[in-house]
């Protein structure tokens, strides 16, 4: 299913959804960006090491790591509407989330390697999913939102941190 299909554009999730190509099927585009490598080489972000390209904001580790939990609560969230549960999930604290990750103790290659891991579990479970089950919806933060929503939420999120690195990170190594 492509994301014209989607049967309710949430708020606040919109601006990630509209960074997947309007004919792009869910499962291609989230193929497409089954390995972080793929989308900025590790060697890349190895340079960048702790900069961070204002005070306050995350290094490209804790950028990793927000990506890995967003795709892990956005899978989450979908398996709960696929299965029809009808309970509102709430939102999270990306910040606090952020905070107690400590992913700027980690590696590039270890954070890769999970980003990969779980994006190839993401990508089991969608496949999983039929067209009732895509279209079906729910309440997450306070929004009525589809699994397909999600899908594609999953897509644009990670082509959102992606662009911020290019735009904000990567001038940092000239």
């Amino acid at each position: 299913m492509t994301k014209s299909e989607i049967p309710v554009m949430p708020k606040f999730f919109d601006r990630y959804i509209n960074l997947a190509g309007n004919d792009w099927l869910l499962l291609d585009a989230l193929t497409q960006g089954a390995s972080f490598e793929d989308l900025i080489p590790a060697q890349t972000l190895e340079r960048l090491g702790d900069l961070r390209y204002a005070p306050g904001k995350w290094t490209v580790k804790d950028i990793l790591q927000h990506i890995i939990d967003t795709e892990r609560i956005m899978s989450y969230r979908a398996m709960r509407l696929s299965r029809n549960d009808q309970t509102p999930l709430p939102g999270f604290d990306e910040e606090k989330f952020g905070e107690m990750a400590m992913g700027s103790r980690r590696t590039i290659p270890d954070l890769y390697d999970e980003y990969t891991a779980v994006r190839k579990s993401n990508i089991a479970l969608f496949s999983s999913f039929d067209e009732e089950m895509l279209l079906r919806t729910g309440t997450c933060s306070d929004q009525k939102i589809s699994v397909l929503a999600l899908g594609f939420v999953l897509v644009g999120h990670a082509t959102h941190h992606v662009n911020v690195i290019n735009e904000r990170y990567l001038p940092l190594l000239a």
